[in-house]
């Protein structure tokens, strides 16, 4: 009965634990002017199994989506995607000119050194969860590559 009884929560245990398995590494956002109504966010995401991030929420923002920049026709052109691919252990990179999350429709603008709270949709072996982010907010003028420490948030 015991050996039961342990084999099930085991089971019940790991099946969660594989769910969620995206770890979020340097999240930021680009501050903004007074005016300015939408900004990107940027973070590197690792899977340990197999994920797609469907999407993005904040309560910064009224819409969030998650953009791709590329060159077509000589011209860097900008679209949302519905899901991007999250192969297993790899990082993926959200960065200027590439794929980041757009932050369209601010409700106030975004400082150096606030942060802003997001919440990633992530489907992973057939289970659609959240995940939590807190992106530091860095002045508008900040290069791409002037990441602080490396910290994972789980």
């Amino acid at each position: 009965m015991q050996a039961k009884l342990c084999t099930a929560l085991c089971a019940a245990l790991f099946s969660t634990a594989t769910f969620a398995q995206v770890d979020v590494s340097n999240a930021w956002a680009r501050g903004t002017v007074p005016a300015q109504t939408a900004t990107g966010v940027f973070m590197t995401l690792h899977a340990h199994t197999p994920a797609r991030l469907l999407g993005v929420s904040t309560p910064a923002a009224t819409t969030a989506e998650v953009h791709e920049m590329k060159m077509e026709d000589n011209v860097m052109r900008m679209r949302a995607v519905d899901a991007l691919p999250l192969p297993a252990m790899t990082d993926v990179e959200l960065k200027p000119n590439g794929y980041h999350v757009m932050l369209l429709g601010l409700k106030k603008p975004l400082q150096a050194g606030e942060s802003v709270p997001l919440t990633l949709k992530i489907e992973q072996g057939g289970k659609v969860t959240e995940k939590t982010v807190n992106a530091e907010v860095r002045a508008l003028t900040a290069p791409a590559a002037a990441h602080g420490a490396k910290g994972h948030q789980h």
